[in-house]
Formats: C-alpha cells, sequence, structure tokens
C-alpha cells in the first residue's frame, strides 16, 4: 500500500517538474526564434546591398560575416529577443487552448523537424546527458521496475489479496500509461533535437506497458485467475495496443510491444496448445507491427517483426513431433504478403543500398524454415518437400514481383542449394585415386526417393526461367543485379542436376542424366544470347552473359561425366576446350577465352586424378601405342588448336593459358609414354632409376629448346618465362638427381655391360650435350645467368662422365665407391681433368665463350689440389713424379697460352 503511494506522489511530482521544465524550454525556444529571425532579416538586408555580380555566388548559405555586419546582427539581436520575451504569456494562453500536439515520433513521413539554431544542436556535455536523457531511461525503468516489485511485496507481505495486489498493479500500469498521453496531449515538445530517445510520454507508456504484462502474467501463471485463453487474448490486446500507440510515441514503444506480443504465447503454458490459434495471433501481430511500420517508414520495426514471426516458425519445427505443415505454410504465406503488399507497396525503387534492408529478414527465416522442412527425412512423407518447395517459389515471386525485394532471390537459391546437396552428399559411395579409395559415409536419400527429383526438376525448372527473365530484364541497366539472376538461375539446376545424379542416378553410366545436362546446357546458351541481346551496347558479352555460358561450360562437363566412362570423358574435355575459342570467330564475348581454359583445368584436374587416363586394368604393355598417346596428345592438340585460334581473335591472357596447357600436356604425355615403357606398362608411384630420370631431363631439356624456338617464331610470355622455367627445372634435377640421388657411385646401379652405350651415356654424355646445346640456342635471347648456368651444367655433365668412364674403365659394370681406388686410376684422374681443361680452354677461346673459360678453369684448380693433396700422399715412385711432371708442363703451357693470347689483343 505504502509503495503504491510513494509511486502515485512520484508520478504526479514527476508530472510537475515536466510542466515547469516546459515552460522554461518555452522561453527558450522564443529566444531562440527571436535570434533566428534577426539574423535572417540582418542576411537579406546584405543580400539587397550586394552588387548584382555577386548576386549568384551569395545565392549559397554564407559562413561569415563581415566584422561591421557581425556588430549590426547582433545589436538587432539583442533588441528582438526581449520583444519576443514580451509575447510569452499571450502565446501561453493560446497554447492552453490550441490543439493537442503530437511527440516529435509520430510526425508523418517525410516531415523534417524545424531547424534549430547552432547552439541548441550542439553535442550536449554531461550535464545535458544527465539530466535529460539518462534521467529519462532510469525513470522509466525504476517505475517499470515498481509495478513489478509492487505486485511481489503485495505477496511476500500478504497484506491483500490476490485479487487486490493485481488490481492496484493493474491500476499503476493503466496510470502510468494514461500520465504518457495526458503529458502528450498537453503540448509536451523536446526541447533541441538529439533527444528523441529520451521522449517522456513514450518512455511512461512503455513502464505501463510492461507493468500490465506482468499484471496479466501473474494472474494466469501465479494466482490462476484467468486461464490460458484469456491470458493469450488479454497479452496479446496489451501487445498489439502497445504497437498501435507508437503511431503517437515513436518506434522504441513500436518495439516494446512488439517484443510483448512475441513472448506472450511463452508466458501462456497450456496442456494442449491451439497451434493455429498461435500462429494466427503472431500473423495479426505482423500484420499490425508492418502497417504502422510502413506508415512511419520504421525499418527496425519491421526487421524485427519479421524476424520474430520467423524465428517462432522455427521453434515450431524443432519442438514439436508432429508439426502441421499448412501452419508453416499459412506464416510463411503471411510473411511475403505483408513484405510485398504492406512494406514494399508504394515504395520507390531507388535506395541507398539497392536493396531494401528490412527484406534480408524474411528472406533468411523462410528461407531457413523451407530448408528444415526439405532435409528432415521424418517430414518427407507428409510433404515437407512439397511445402518447401512452395516456400522457395514464393520468395522468388517476391523477388520478381518487388525490385528491392532482391534479398528473397538470395534467400530462395540457397536454400534450394543447400537443401539438395545434402540430397546428393546423402548414401555411401567411393571415390577412386590412383594411390587407393576413399569411402564417403553420408545419410541415407531413402526416405527423399522420387520425391526429391521431381520437386527438384520444378525448382530447376523455375529458377532456370526466372534467372533469364531478371538478367534480360537488367542486363542494359543495372549489371550487377543481372548477374544475380544469373547467377542463381545457372546454380540451383545444376546443384539440383548433380545432386539427384550423385544420390539417385548411375556415376558409372546414365544417359537420361546425361540428356538432363546436355538440355541444360543448350538452354542456358540461348539464353545468354537472349541476355546478350538486351545488354547496352548489344552482344558485349557483359557479366550476366558470362555466368550463363559458365553454367553451359559446367552443364556440359556434367554431361559427358554422366555418359562416358573415364578415358572418353578426357578425350571429349580435350575437344571441347577448343569448342569456345572456335566461337570466338562469332562473339567476341571475353568469357570464352576462360571458358577453354576452365576446359583444360578440368582436362588436368582428370589427369591428376587417373595418370593413366582409362585406369590401370586396360592401359596395356605396348609401348608408345597404347591409350596414353591420344589421353595425352589430344588434349595437347585441343588446346594448341585454342591458343593459336584466340591468338587470331580475342588474344589476352587466355591464348597464353592455352599455350601453357599445350606445352604442358605434350610434356606431360611424353613423360608418361617414357615411364610405361620403362616400367613394363605399370604406372605406379614407385621412384624412377638413373635411366628413367636421365629420359625426363632429356625431355625438360627439349621443352625448353621447343619454347624457345616458338618464342623466336611467335612471342609470347608463356614461351618466354616457360622455357627459363623447364631450364631452371632441368638443372634442380641434374643436380638433384643425376649427381646425388642417383649417382651409380652411391647407389651401385649397374652400368651395363657394353663400353660406350652403357648407363653413363644415357645418364650424363647426352643430357651434357643437350645442356650445351640449349645454353648454344639461348645465347642473346635469354638472360646473361640463364645461359652461364646451362654451360657449367654442361661442364659438370661432362666432367662426371669422363670421371666415372674413367673408374669404369678400372672397375667394370658395378663402380660403387666400396671398391675403394688403385694408384694408377687415382693418376688417371689428374691426368684426364687436366686434358679436360686444356680442352673447355681452347674451345672457349674458339668460340668466345667466357663461361667455358672459367669451367677450364675450375677444372685446372680441382686438379692441381688433388696433385698436391692426394696424388703427394696416395701415389708413389714413377706414378708420383709424373703427376706433378705432367702439371707443371699444363700449367706452363697455359700460361704461355695466356701471354701469347694477351699480346695478340694488345696489338
Amino acid at each position: 500500500m505504502e509503495l503504491g503511494i510513494i509511486s502515485l506522489v512520484a508520478v504526479i511530482v514527476l508530472f510537475a517538474v515536466v510542466v515547469r521544465q516546459q515552460k522554461r524550454i518555452t522561453v527558450l525556444e522564443f529566444d531562440l526564434e527571436g535570434l533566428r529571425k534577426a539574423f535572417l532579416a540582418n542576411r537579406e538586408a546584405m543580400l539587397r546591398m550586394a552588387p548584382p555580380a555577386t548576386e549568384a555566388a551569395s545565392a549559397e548559405p554564407a559562413t561569415a560575416l563581415p566584422d561591421d555586419a557581425t556588430k549590426e546582427a547582433m545589436t538587432a539581436m539583442s533588441e528582438a529577443a526581449p520583444g519576443e520575451r514580451e509575447k510569452l504569456g499571450q502565446v501561453e494562453a493560446a497554447d492552453a487552448q490550441a490543439p493537442a500536439e503530437p511527440g516529435p515520433w509520430s510526425r508523418p513521413h517525410g516531415e523534417q523537424l524545424e531547424a534549430v539554431p547552432a547552439a541548441a544542436a550542439k553535442k550536449p556535455d554531461i550535464e545535458t546527458a544527465l539530466g535529460t536523457r539518462w534521467a529519462v531511461w532510469v525513470g522509466g525503468l525504476a517505475l517499470a521496475l515498481g509495478g513489478i516489485f509492487l505486485v511481489r511485496y503485495s505477496i511476500e507481505a500478504g497484506i491483500f489479496g490476490p485479487g487486490v495486489r493485481l488490481t492496484m498493479a493493474a491500476l499503476f500500469g493503466l496510470i502510468l500509461v494514461g500520465g504518457g498521453e495526458f503529458i502528450r496531449r498537453t503540448g509536451f515538445r523536446l526541447p533541441a533535437e538529439g533527444l528523441q530517445s529520451a521522449y517522456v510520454p513514450a518512455i511512461l507508456t512503455a513502464a505501463g506497458a510492461f507493468t500490465l504484462f506482468g499484471t496479466v502474467y501473474a494472474a494466469h501463471g501465479i494466482y490462476g485467475f484467468i486461464g490460458p485463453g484469456s491470458a493469450f487474448v488479454l497479452l496479446g490486446l496489451i501487445g498489439v495496443g502497445t504497437i498501435a500507440a507508437a503511431l503517437v510515441h515513436g518506434q522504441a514503444l513500436g518495439g516494446v510491444g512488439l517484443v510483448g506480443s512475441y513472448l506472450t504465447p511463452l508466458l501462456v503454458a497450456s496442456e494442449a496448445p491451439n497451434h493455429w490459434a498461435l500462429f494466427g495471433f503472431l500473423a495479426i501481430v505482423l500484420v499490425a507491427s508492418g502497417v504502422i511500420a510502413r506508415l512511419r517508414d520504421w525499418a527496425p520495426l519491421m526487421t524485427a517483426a519479421f524476424a520474430g514471426s520467423g524465428l517462432w516458425s522455427l521453434l515450431y519445427l524443432a519442438s514439436f513431433a508432429e508439426t502441421d505443415l499448412t501452419i508453416l505454410l499459412f506464416i510463411g504465406a503471411v510473411t511475403l504478403g505483408v513484405l510485398v503488399f504492406i512494406w514494399l507497396r508504394g515504395r520507390a525503387v531507388a535506395s541507398p543500398h539497392g536493396f531494401d534492408i528490412p527484406s534480408i529478414a524474411p528472406a533468411v527465416f523462410v528461407g531457413l524454415t523451407a530448408l528444415a522442412l526439405a532435409v528432415d527425412p521424418r517430414l518427407s512423407d507428409v510433404g515437407g518437400m512439397a511445402v518447401a518447395t512452395v516456400l522457395i517459389a514464393g520468395l522468388l515471386g517476391v523477388a520478381c514481383y518487388r525490385r528491392l525485394a532482391i534479398p528473397a532471390l538470395f534467400g530462395a537459391g540457397a536454400a534450394a542449394a543447400l537443401a539438395y546437396a545434402y540430397v546428393g552428399l546423402g548414401g555411401r559411395f567411393l571415390v577412386e585415386f590412383s594411390s587407393g579409395s576413399i569411402a564417403f559415409e553420408g545419410t541415407s536419400p531413402a526416405p527423399f526417393g522420387a520425391t526429391a527429383v521431381r520437386y527438384g526438376i520444378m525448382l530447376a525448372l523455375v529458377f532456370v526461367a526466372a534467372g533469364l527473365w531478371g538478367a534480360w530484364r537488367f542486363a542494359g541497366a543495372a549489371r550487377i543485379r543481372a548477374v544475380a539472376w544469373a547467377g542463381w538461375g545457372v546454380a540451383v539446376p545444376l546443384a539440383v542436376l548433380a545432386a539427384t545424379w550423385i544420390a539417385f542416378g548411375n556415376l558409372d553410366q546414365d544417359y537420361s542424366f546425361a540428356g538432363s545436362a546436355l538440355l541444360l546446357a543448350a538452354v542456358l546458351v540461348a539464353g545468354a544470347e537472349w541476355v546478350a541481346r538486351a545488354e547496352r551496347p548489344p552482344l558485349a558479352g557483359g557479366p550476366a552473359v558470362s555466368v550463363l555460358l559458365s553454367g553451359a561450360g559446367a552443364a556440359t562437363l556434367l554431361m559427358f561425366h554422366m555418359a562416358l566412362g573415364g578415358g572418353w570423358t578426357t578425350l571429349a574435355l580435350g575437344v571441347v576446350a577448343a569448342v569456345p575459342a572456335y566461337a570466338t570467330r562469332f562473339r567476341s564475348y571475353p568469357v570464352l577465352g576462360w571458358l577453354s581454359v576452365a576446359t583444360a583445368v578440368a582436362v588436368l584436374g582428370r589427369m591428376a586424378f587417373d595418370p593413366t587416363i582409362v585406369g590401370e586394368e586396360f592401359l596395356g604393355t605396348t609401348p608408345v601405342f597404347n591409350r596414353l598417346l591420344p589421353g595425352y596428345g589430344v588434349p595437347a592438340l585441343g588446346a594448341a588448336y585454342a591458343a593459336w585460334q584466340l591468338a587470331r581473335t580475342t588474344n589476352g591472357r587466355p591464348r597464353l593459358a592455352m599455350e601453357g596447357f599445350a606445352s604442358l600436356f605434350a610434356m606431360l604425355g611424353v613423360a608418361m609414354l617414357v615411364r610405361h615403357a620403362m616400367n613394363g606398362g605399370v604406372i605406379d608411384a614407385g621412384a624412377p632409376m638413373l635411366a628413367e630420370q636421365s629420359i625426363y631431363t632429356l625431355i625438360a631439356i627439349g621443352g625448353g629448346a621447343i619454347l624457345i624456338s616458338l618464342d623466336l617464331r611467335s612471342p609470347s610470355p608463356v614461351f618466354r618465362y616457360g622455357s627459363l622455367a623447364l631450364g631452371v627445372l632441368s638443372v634442380a634435377s641434374i643436380v638433384l638427381q643425376h649427381f646425388a640421388n642417383l649417382n651409380p657411385v652411391y647407389t651401385d646401379e649397374s652400368t651395363g655391360g657394353i663400353p660406350i652405350v652403357n648407363l653413363l651415356l644415357l645418364g650424363y654424355l647426352l643430357p651434357c650435350l643437350a645442356t650445351a646445346a640449349l645454353a648454344w640456342l639461348a645465347r642473346g635471347k635469354r638472360p646473361h645467368w640463364y645461359v652461364a648456368m646451362l654451360a657449367v651444367v654442361a661442364a659438370m655433365l661432362g666432367f662426371a662422365y669422363a670421371t666415372l668412364s674413367v673408374r669404369r674403365l678400372f672397375h667394370g659394370e658395378f663402380i660403387g665407391l666400396w671398391k675403394g681406388f688403385t694408384q694408377l686410376e687415382t693418376y688417371s684422374y689428374s691426368a684426364l681433368w687436366l686434358a679436360m681443361g686444356v680442352v673447355l680452354l681452347a674451345a672457349g677461346v674458339r668460340l668466345g665463350s667466357q663461361a667455358l673459360r672459367i669451367a677450364s678453369a675450375g677444372l685446372v684448380v680441382i686438379a692441381v689440389a688433388k696433385v698436391f693433396l692426394l696424388d703427394m700422399s696416395e701415389l708413389e715412385g714413377v706414378l708420383r713424379a709424373l703427376s706433378f711432371i705432367g702439371l707443371g708442363a699444363v700449367l706452363i703451357g697455359i700460361g704461355l697460352f695466356y701471354q701469347r693470347m694477351l699480346a695478340a689483343a694488345a696489338k
């Protein structure tokens, strides 16, 4: 009782304080109005006195006044203000008889608040914030809590019976609501802009609404005075009434009513809930919120209303095993109807974001509801997929009907694609790799059965039609929007086609699905041509056309995988890579060249997936003339033709990429044929021996030479940098494999029984000659470091071949280090290296090659170091003497040779 009296007194005191502050605010308003009028009058006088030449410039708002004008303006302001104050008494009397003025949040849409002087627009300090916003907020919260504590105190103290307690709480809530309305009707106005969030009438009304919510809930949940039905109706009326009061009190109060309305079903418990009554109430709340939000253009309130109804739909799906799908269909239809016919009706197409932000909420929640219905196996027999299809189609229709509702397109497309991704990834299936297989375990697709296929066809047709229509509609003016329509018109049909094929088709060969993929590709190509004619300028091949043609390419790729085996698919894709390039003869769409590149990437992926192309069991053992030859040769020829065609039409980067793919496919083909022949028809992951590695090295060196020759005939960055890359890779392979890992000195591998034609010839001499030839070809055509690198490596290979041949001469077929060295063998190395140094020096001088002369110097240095460090300790007798005599003679000869060469150069 005492708390109620104290609260009532507090409300009266608050009202008196507000009235008093309002009078002070009115005085300030008249002072500011007088200053504004004086300033405008002075400004007009200055404009009349300005010369004609400056009239145009003075039409803009003045930012500064001259000193004299400033003094005159201040004088006029000081004279005008007292006169305005004298009118205060008359204005107060007129205000007492004036009609009630609505709150600042209840102004009609589009009406702007009257401009305030600069002094009032300044950022408020801490004192102003404490005295205006914080005081009002805390006061409103205190009143709301006071109403709740009043009920609680009366319960704990046992002062009154339950009926009296609830009556007092209800009266307190009504007093707060009435007080807010009374203050609003007595002419309450905000003193300055920026204080809308501290609007006293709205806060009092919100506090009263909270108190009434708590009272009704206590009457039902604590005391049981009223049943669930009555409590539900009363709480709903309070919520809807609070939302309606937002028309005069502002958006924040609407949010309070909306939260209370959506919490009402949670506050009212029932053993046998009526779901239709629940969602009927939610529909009423949604419609009421939509009408009020549209009248005041309150986007946050509309967003919250959509989100609340969507959350209730998902909660209903998750909480009840026996789901009535018609209820979800009903609330989904109401949501989309409010979006289309209430919120977006009459709204201007132009938007700063290009779309309507509140429409994101229904797109997300209706899409999530449809997705949950589509993937729930327990709903498959009662029409879950059918209702999901209707909801997705509804979202798509909303996006078609209202341009600002483009988020509905994304919601519908994402829901459809994710639903069928779930269907496609169901079941258990194996993926075979060259190194083994991987098993995927998913959910069983059996509950979906033919239903998924039937409704998938419907969704695919709807999305293709809508996507082509949207892309055609916006291709000329809104390219990004056209891309969105084209993208979902491609993504959903492809997702449906791939998912249903994986889940229900024959993964080895299925002509029915292959025919569907071919039909989809044809429709997308025709649609791309139709959309291209609507572009500005026509047939420009913009982003939307690129998306449609890319979708046609993906559908073609699916078609080959569905209709053909692995080997034939690789061959077919190798041929298809040339088709987009050939199409550039008729259309200069930029995407066509990239489609050839994408097809080549798919071919490369298939080669990585299965290097044997047709499977190891079908490859056979015949060298060269086996299925590897067309498996790698046809894609190489297709890529080469595509590069040749693109060079004559669109050119650009796709042509360079296709040149690279042609070279890559050719080299891979040769390497695979070599591995097949060297391993008796078996292609496995085992490490190659020196002979096989030597062939790979020769292929890489030959590829570098071919690319240099092609670059001379048709200059291309692919050929230029490709040749450099192959040269570097060849050198790295020689250093790591020939000199280290596969060196027969370390591996003790058999070098063969024939003295000259043996492993050393293939592993060292032929790579030496090939590297030297590449260095000779690259002179003047590639950087100096590249040529020098190749020349040095060639010299090293020659040195290795000669040295290992000497060791083979002494030890036979096996030349491992474990056999040690003889004295004559040790001396032979010194003589050989000196002789090689002299030969390289003569060749360097004759050919004018500094690299060869440097290599000669390196060999001589190695020979000198060997003689002094090894021969002196290892050799004995005449061999030691001959070693030093030979070294001295060679060094003197080299010195004489250089002296004569320098003398000739000086002359």
